[in-house]
């Protein structure tokens, strides 16, 4: 009975996440941040603001995974949730075939290594193309890339159920390790089994050596499918069994830590020269408030497309070939002065939280007249909600540079096109 419960308490959670994270990018309402605690975007948070709540976060992430093990991966995280409604619709081709045992590749503790250390070098460009949380939001918004990813995932699902959860995922490779210390695990007891691979053939992952009577508990994703499958009582889930660790001082065991490190290293060295040269060649574009610098902004998108998805006037614009991450263009609206959602909703603090009254104090861009087209109607002056515009009779508008923000609602107002919104190299308060 306590396995059913606690299976079908798992899957209320998850479908619970997965409906607020799917309302947050197409109704835009976003009660509940579940995207606050995806482990890119919170522990980027957290290196970019050093924030108390970021930092709360990320130990709330690393303390559940501590605790019961990789359920991050079946209960909070949307594309793994997302890969598991497939394999409820495609079992009845996974009947006829049986998901076989695979230990956990050690490339994607590579890749994720990779990914994470770039990250701390400066810059997301790298895990942002297989971040779980960046690629379902680029599908939900209907991205290319995200399109074509998901597409691609749901063709190896359908072949191999949730080898992207097991053996590529990065933020699948750290959560998969940090399991190994975790308190509850799955474990078979060799007295009471049967040996019959119901639990194994149940199981989406591959982590369950029915023969051998042993659980992968780092592939494990604590989806808990396995339990009610196993009748005789020989599968549970609780405390670890007691167990000696065994240190192997071999030389190949060095060697490989010693090659591992000088990955590591090149990496972060990596990460530091691939930021500068994405700043160095990035195209000079208009930033939500809260965006700082261009060159940084850039490093530390994820491109998940929730504030392009949630602004109220759809002016912050999908990544590019030219632009490759979210960014503002006033070609049909401008950005209203009374709201800063963007800066409210971004969990991974590419966008810094702040309040209404310093996004109204922000500056992201400046506005300049051209005389030569300037019909001198003065719509502008009243449409500006800082009053920065000023004008004389017979007179062309005046615009003080070092007051405007650039929301672009006196570009919006103009009937001949004569006001331009010109972006400044780095966002400061005025």
């Amino acid at each position: 009975m306590f396995r059913k419960v606690l299976l079908l308490l798992r899957k209320i959670v998850a479908l619970m996440v997965l409906l607020l994270a799917i309302s947050a990018f197409t109704e835009g309402y976003y009660p509940i941040k579940v995207f606050d605690i995806q482990l890119t975007a919170v522990a980027q948070r957290f290196l970019t603001d050093f924030s108390v709540t970021a930092g709360c976060l990320l130990g709330f992430v690393i303390l559940i995974t501590l605790l019961f093990g990789r359920i991050y991966c079946s209960t909070l995280c949307p594309l793994g949730i997302y890969q598991e409604l497939l394999t409820i619709i495609f079992k009845p081709f996974y009947r006829k075939r049986k998901i076989k045992y695979t230990p956990h590749d050690a490339w994607s503790y590579i890749l994720a290594l990779i990914a994470f250390t770039m990250l701390f070098a400066g810059t997301a460009v790298v895990i942002r193309l297989f971040d779980p949380y960046s690629v379902f939001g680029n599908a939900l918004s209907l991205a290319w890339y995200g399109i074509i990813f998901i597409t691609a995932l749901t063709i190896l699902v359908f072949f191999k159920s949730r080898f992207f959860c097991t053996n590529i995922c990065p933020v699948g490779a750290i959560l998969g390790f940090i399991s190994r210390f975790s308190l509850l695990k799955l474990h078979i007891n060799t007295d009471k089994c049967k040996m019959c691979g119901l639990c194994a053939r149940a199981c989406p992952c591959g982590a369950i050596d029915a023969k051998n009577h042993t659980v992968n508990n780092e592939t494990c994703v604590k989806c808990f499918k396995c339990l009610p499958h196993c009748h005789h009582g020989a599968l549970y889930y609780g405390l670890r069994q007691s167990q000696k660790i065994q240190f192997n001082l071999k030389r190949r065991q060095f060697i490989k830590t010693g090659l591992l490190l000088t990955a590591i290293g090149a990496a972060y060295k990596g990460g530091i020269e691939f930021s500068k040269i994405i700043g160095a060649k990035i195209k000079k574009v208009i930033l939500p408030a809260g965006a700082g610098k261009l060159p940084d902004f850039a490093n530390r998108c994820l491109n998940c497309n929730l504030c392009v998805k949630n602004c109220p006037m759809n002016i912050i614009k999908k990544a590019t070939d030219e632009v490759p991450f979210v960014h503002i263009e006033y070609e049909k609206s401008y950005c209203k002065y009374d709201c800063h959602k963007c800066s409210e909703i971004c969990p991974s603090g590419a966008i810094k939280r702040l309040n209404l009254a310093q996004k109204q104090q922000t500056q992201i861009a400046v506005a300049h007249v051209d005389e030569n087209t300037c019909i001198q109607c003065g719509l502008c002056v009243g449409e500006c909600p800082r009053e920065v515009i000023s004008k004389e009779f017979g007179e062309f508008p005046n615009i003080s540079v070092n007051k405007c923000i650039g929301c672009g609602k006196c570009a919006s107002v103009c009937p001949v096109h004569a006001i331009s919104i010109t972006p400044v190299d780095e966002q400061k308060l005025i």
